[in-house]
């Protein structure tokens, strides 16, 4: 995995499906629960270096076993998988007779979601997700899906997918074809992609990952 950064502004988040949270938090209340947290980390952590390292021990690796968050991901990941299926049928990059996706990418990404939400306040339920597939020289946008529609979203994630184009596939491709004249060919995605994370809540870089 590869990851590099730029600068980047910010931009306008709508929202979509997965209702989790009771109710919509403003920007002075998410601000105001992020000073509080950080001054509560500050407080702790002028008591005692013994007490330093067990917090250190516990917030990430806890992140990463959150059963809370483990459940909300499959949700997203099951989303995403529903979003390109969809897709393939609408008048877009991915509209095909079949669409194969790889078990294999669904998990690289379930995993690169989880790892990217672990330094985010709200977690994987503040994550604004844009799917994108990249075809040739061109990005082209799938869907665009709010994690929890309850909550304003802390930071985004670009997905760009891209289309199998390698090894025995090109010779096989039409195998999975479609006898109609108004359908396109099978489209099987790659099990590589490039995650591109923005914070919504202030002006930082933007953080790059090639998967």
């Amino acid at each position: 995995m590869h990851s590099s950064a730029v600068s980047a502004q910010s931009g306008s988040s709508p929202p979509s499906p997965l209702d989790s949270c009771p109710r919509r938090l403003s920007w002075d209340n998410l601000v105001q629960r992020l000073t509080d947290s950080m001054e509560s980390r500050s407080n702790n952590s002028s008591r005692s270096d013994l007490s330093d390292s067990a917090v250190s021990d516990v917030s990430e690796e806890d992140l990463f076993n959150d059963p809370t968050e483990e459940a909300i991901l499959k949700e997203v990941v099951d989303l995403i998988e529903r979003s390109l299926r969809e897709a393939k049928d609408s008048a877009c990059a991915l509209r095909c007779a079949k669409l194969l996706i790889p078990e294999r990418l669904l998990e690289r990404i379930g995993g690169e979601l989880l790892h990217l939400a672990t330094s985010e306040p709200c977690g994987l339920r503040g994550a604004l997700v844009d799917l994108c597939v990249e075809r040739g020289a061109q990005c082209e946008s799938v869907a665009q899906l709010s994690v929890d529609p309850y909550l304003v979203p802390t930071f985004q994630l670009t997905l760009v997918l891209r289309l199998e184009s390698g090894g025995l596939w090109p010779k096989i491709q039409g195998l999975f074809g479609s006898k109609s004249p108004a359908a396109r060919q099978a489209i099987k995605l790659s099990t590589g992609f490039r995650v591109i994370k923005k914070k919504l809540y202030c002006s930082e870089e933007l953080l790059i990952e090639e998967c």
